[in-house]
């Protein structure tokens, strides 16, 4: 099991439609997203993906400034 805490920071206009997409994505739990950009996530891997890759899928979606691991946690 590997799960982090990720924070993305995004354009204000673009929040809550990255809301909806980053929840669409394979492992992926929106935690609050605020109306000036920012918005928590926690990543899980899956039988598909692990965290690095999905991370980097939330950083290149349109709108998206920067995306951050602050967390990791790891166990078998």
């Amino acid at each position: 099991m590997n799960i982090s805490g990720i924070v993305v920071h995004a354009l204000p206009e673009n929040t809550e439609a990255l809301r909806t997409q980053m929840a669409a994505l394979a492992g992926v739990e929106v935690h609050v997203a605020q109306p000036d950009g920012r918005i928590v996530i926690t990543v899980e891997d899956t039988p598909d993906a692990v965290p690095s890759d999905t991370i980097m899928q939330v950083q290149l979606l349109p709108g998206v400034l920067s995306a951050a691991m602050i967390y990791n946690y790891c166990d078998e």
